[in-house]
């Protein structure tokens, strides 16, 4: 299975068709080849493999990555009663 977790566009590499993004603190570059429409800064995207698949809303995104962050604090105060 697979779990695409929503990145925020902070670099445009428009040379390159590439875009640096950041999720949850960690950037990466990858590539927008397979995207049909113009990326900018701030933007949210999901990816897969290494390339943008599709563009998300902002709302719908920071929802996720608040869910997201909730689990990973879940599991940390669990690890931390062990």
């Amino acid at each position: 299975m697979c779990l695409s977790v929503p990145s925020k566009v902070v670099e445009l590499h428009q040379d390159q068709q590439a875009v640096t993004v950041e999720t949850m603190g960690v950037r990466r570059k990858v590539s927008s080849h397979l995207l049909n429409e113009p990326l900018q800064i701030d933007d949210y995207v999901l990816i897969h493999i290494g390339f943008v698949m599709n563009k998300i809303d902002k709302a719908d995104a920071e929802q996720s990555l608040k869910l997201y962050q909730e689990i990973i604090d879940k599991i940390g105060q669990q690890e931390q009663s062990l």
